[in-house]
């Protein structure tokens, strides 16, 4: 009797879009169960977009958000929310950037408001520049430069994979070009890149959608118009020839390698790109796992192992290029050789066949993870703005978790059939902490 695929069922949002006359996304997903709301703005610029000169300007950008706008001071933001009895936090990523609130249900209005009013256009001073490039500065110093395998793989691992500058570049920012920014620098990018044409806004929880929809056509509707940016053109030959660097890092005691290999676009190939999150999640989610078993437990040619498909791991939420990333720390005497061997020699053994029972197993973890995340109110509103923007259909983050049960078997051989070295990337951190 032949397999059947296991299924997983779908979230039934309730979820209503429309478009504002100045080209505003907005997608409302009602939750009467919940007592709060969750308002989330992201706008389709990350890192990826930066021009050429202006690395950091996303992520600074972040920060320039926060400093106040037309009718808010600066700190207020966090101040209103807070004493609202709300948070708040904004992210920069590859392929977008997000601000994003969770209030009790009576601060709705508060939160339109705020978002509606920066999106007008944030103080950008040179007061505010100059603070700001400190901060995001200050912010390199301790997450990359001072911190034992700082950047790696997220920032060190893509000048390894690619020659474009889009996919190639540091997203966090070199000083030079941080220190360069001026005002009409930060004025540009702001003009290029936020309009509200460039942008979803996504409400979730406790809302009525009449009402809602009043409120928010009543704070943004009046956000003149701007069209949208046009984003360069991604596109990138895939590799032919294994490409392979080392660095020593001399904060790091122990020795490390990153592996990763170009995987189908995961918005324009999605059916194509999800055996790769799978495949991922059968290599090392959890101790019975194939790569952690081996070696971790078996082997102890590893002392810690992780895969993941896209940089940032966030795999509904990018678009192409990107990869799926195998990276390992290793025993002071391990040899990245040796775990590399292992990695093909588990490949090899998947592209020969999966197991229905251990398949079911990692693709159920891995729709469990979406859904858990589609249970908290602000989690929703940002996955259903993020499906808007890469998707361009906010329901489609309801079927994530049903499209992961529908990849079979033969998918998960074939996607690691096509990780040969040859078409793998190589990263090599060499630890300068013991020497």
């Amino acid at each position: 009797m032949p397999m059947t695929v296991a299924t997983i069922p779908a979230p039934a949002f309730a979820i209503e879009t429309f478009r504002l006359d100045n080209g505003l996304r907005v997608v409302l997903a009602p939750d009467p169960g919940a007592p709060v709301v969750g308002v989330a703005v992201v706008y389709d610029v990350g890192m990826r977009s930066e021009p050429e000169g202006r690395t950091g300007f996303a992520h600074l950008f972040e920060h320039m958000m926060f400093q106040g706008s037309h009718n808010v001071g600066k700190a207020e933001h966090m101040r209103h929310v807070q004493s609202a009895g709300g948070t708040f936090n904004g992210s920069t990523h590859i392929d977008y950037t997000d601000y994003f609130n969770l209030l009790p249900a009576n601060g709705l209005e508060l939160a339109l408001f705020l978002e509606a009013d920066r999106m007008r256009g944030p103080a950008i001073t040179a007061e505010n520049l100059e603070n700001q490039v400190s901060v995001v500065k200050e912010e390199i110093r301790v997450n990359v430069l001072n911190r034992p395998y700082g950047g790696f793989p997220w920032l060190k691992l893509p000048p390894v994979m690619f020659d474009t500058f889009p996919n190639a570049h540091d997203g966090y920012g070199s000083f030079g070009d941080l220190e360069a920014a001026t005002v009409d620098d930060a004025q540009a990018f702001f003009d290029a890149f936020y309009p509200a044409s460039n942008a979803v806004l996504s409400v979730a929880g406790d809302i009525d959608v009449a009402s809602a929809r009043d409120l928010v056509e009543r704070y943004f509707g009046d956000v003149p118009h701007r069209p949208a940016p046009v984003h360069p053109s991604f596109a990138e030959p895939d590799l032919t020839a294994e490409r392979r660097e080392s660095y020593v890092d001399e904060r790091a005691t122990l020795p490390a390698v990153a592996a990763a290999w170009r995987v189908p676009d995961p918005v324009g190939e999605t059916e194509r790109f999800l055996p790769y999150v799978v495949l991922g999640e059968l290599l090392t989610d959890g101790d019975a796992s194939r790569l952690v078993e081996r070696l971790v437990h078996r082997d102890r040619s590893a002392t810690a192992v992780a895969a993941h498909a896209t940089f940032m791991a966030e795999p509904f939420a990018s678009r192409g290029p990107t990869a799926l990333l195998i990276q390992a720390f290793l025993p002071p005497t391990g040899e990245v050789d040796t775990v590399l061997d292992t990695v093909g020699e588990e490949l090899e053994r998947i592209a020969d066949g999966v197991d229905e029972a251990e398949l079911a197993r990692v693709k159920a973890r891995v729709a469990a993870q979406l859904l858990r995340g589609d249970d908290s109110v602000m989690g929703r509103s940002r996955r259903l703005a993020t499906a808007e923007i890469f998707h361009g259909d906010a329901g489609f983050a309801a079927r994530f978790a049903a499209m992961l049960g529908e990849v079979t078997a033969e998918s998960v051989s074939q996607a690691a059939r096509a990780m040969t070295p040859q078409r793998r990337s190589v990263l090599e951190v060499v630890p300068g902490g013991n020497q």
